[in-house]
């Protein structure tokens, strides 16, 4: 006897084709085996599913409304099957990162360099946003694996740091003529400031540690990207505070230089982080394990 699982994939797709010879061909199986499983279904429900007509099967209200959840059942199993797939060979699939614009400048690319050279079939899907935004889509399942500013206060997420970075405050050329050095937290604070947009990771971090110093700041611009940030302070608008690590070739030229101050801001890093309570796909795994083993 027919199995409940292969009544279902012959329901749906007799639903999918409103047709009994149609869903027949598609299932390379013949019209009155077809015919003889929707009775079967329909026996062991105890409930009409189609209407029959010359011109081919409808649904009932009942079918209709049990159409819906099969498709939904069939989808999610078609689905694993993929995933099983990329677990032998990794020869299809999708990898989605969610990543903002600076770490994938500075740190993503040879990542993604070496995971292409070595899974040429996986695709690519980047998607750009701060680290709020990123571990939302991360939740929702918007991404697979998130690179991010840590640190990141969300026990749902597992987090691996895997480079150092530094916050630093950097000025032009008129502003440096300006300073005496080193300079404390609190007379930095009275200079125009420039920083990332109260939303951003690096912006919060950056007020959370000096607010624990009791030091209040009020910036001057709020700006959407590290490289405006670099800019503005180059053209001598304010003293801007940066990561380092994404600054060194504003630094090497001379363009910009780095204030010193007379207590160091404690380093941060950047990493991967993804859902504790979700396994990572196939696809995720291995590009994980590229990123520590480089």
């Amino acid at each position: 006897m027919i199995s409940k699982l292969d009544l279902y994939k012959v329901f749906c797709q007799v639903g999918k084709d409103q047709s009994f010879s149609k869903a027949a061909k598609a299932l390379y199986m013949t019209q009155p085996a077809v015919s003889q499983a929707m009775k079967q279904l329909e026996s062991e429900l105890e409930i009409r599913l189609f209407n029959r007509t010359p011109k081919g099967v409808s649904f009932t209200n009942e079918g209709n409304l049990l159409f819906e959840y099969v498709q939904s059942a069939i989808n999610l199993i078609e689905t694993g099957e993929e995933k099983i797939l990329e677990f032998k060979n990794l020869t299809v699939g999708e990898l989605k990162i969610g990543v903002g614009d600076t770490i994938s400048r500075h740190f993503l690319l040879p990542y993604l360099e070496t995971f292409h050279n070595r899974y040429p079939n996986i695709k690519f899907k980047i998607v750009n946003g701060t680290t709020l935004e990123i571990c939302s889509l991360l939740k929702s399942g918007g991404v697979d694996v998130a690179i991010c500013n840590f640190p990141i206060d969300d026990a749902s997420l597992e987090q691996l740091p895997y480079m150092d970075i530094h916050d630093i405050f950097v000025c032009g050329r008129e502003y440096k003529r300006q300073l005496s050095e080193p300079l404390s937290l609190d007379e930095i604070a009275k200079f125009p400031l420039i920083l990332l947009e109260p939303k951003s990771n690096s912006r919060k971090y950056i007020e959370d540690y000096l607010r624990s110093k009791g030091i209040q700041i009020e910036p001057e611009f709020e700006l959407g990207s590290h490289d405006l940030l670099l800019e503005f302070a180059k053209m001598n608008l304010g003293i801007a505070c940066v990561t380092k690590e994404f600054s060194l070739d504003y630094l090497k030229n001379g363009s910009l230089s780095e204030i010193e101050l007379s207590e160091k801001i404690p380093k941060r890093s950047v990493g991967v982080c993804f859902l504790k309570s979700v396994p990572l796909s196939p696809a995720s795994m291995k590009f994980v394990e590229v990123i520590e083993g480089e």
